[in-house]
């Protein structure tokens, strides 16, 4: 086991985290940038497509905005990947979670957004608790125009810690989220509280 967290007996349940949308997923497609061929796409090419995808100004325009919670389109990403278009009201944010055996990337396209992450890769199955070790913390600003890729089982928060104004953002994954994690976090302490299929999303 890595040395950046223990397990830890489970005492006590924390609540589920609260779902992040009020919104029912739209399975709207937008136009965007041609698919690479069939080739599972790279990091870099997840990458460059939220990038290129995060400047269209229509397409930015056209997402739907709710003040109580995030919205999203659908969008179709390159070479099969799985993409969104998501609305980020001031104050909201996604909880701890992870993709799966998904690469991903992610870009501002309006407004910023905070990530918190884990510099450690947990163990996909066979725990509920786990303690973190100190140092695996990370956290990054990314203002419109920025974003980052990240591998396998990357865990992180995505917040807008606006108190005014929303913020759009740009998201791919490959291959399609097979599942995601939810996490509830109280200090070092890291919980699995659930696990989400495609269909609890789309």
């Amino acid at each position: 086991m890595s040395s950046a967290y223990s397990a830890v007996p489970t005492a006590g349940s924390v609540p589920s985290p609260s779902s992040t949308s009020s919104t029912v997923p739209s399975s709207a497609s937008a136009a965007s940038a041609a698919s690479s061929g069939g080739a599972a796409p790279t990091i870099a090419e997840l990458l460059e497509f939220v990038r290129r995808t995060a400047r269209n100004e229509e397409l930015i325009a056209s997402l739907p905005l709710d003040p109580e919670g995030r919205t999203w389109i659908r969008l179709d990403g390159p070479g099969g990947s799985e993409a969104w278009l998501i609305g980020w009201p001031p104050g909201t944010g996604t909880g701890w979670h992870d993709h799966a055996d998904s690469i991903g990337a992610f870009t501002t396209a309006a407004g910023a957004l905070k990530e918190h992450s884990l510099a450690v890769r947990l163990p996909t199955d066979g725990w509920k608790t786990l303690e973190l070790t100190d140092g695996v913390d990370r956290s990054r600003e990314l203002a419109t125009g920025q974003g980052r890729a990240f591998g396998q089982n990357h865990v992180h928060e995505v917040l807008n810690e606006s108190e005014d104004v929303h913020a759009v953002s740009v998201h791919a994954y490959y291959p399609p989220l097979p599942r995601i994690r939810r996490f509830s976090r109280t200090g070092a302490v890291l919980r699995l509280e659930q696990t989400e299929s495609p269909e609890d999303w789309q």
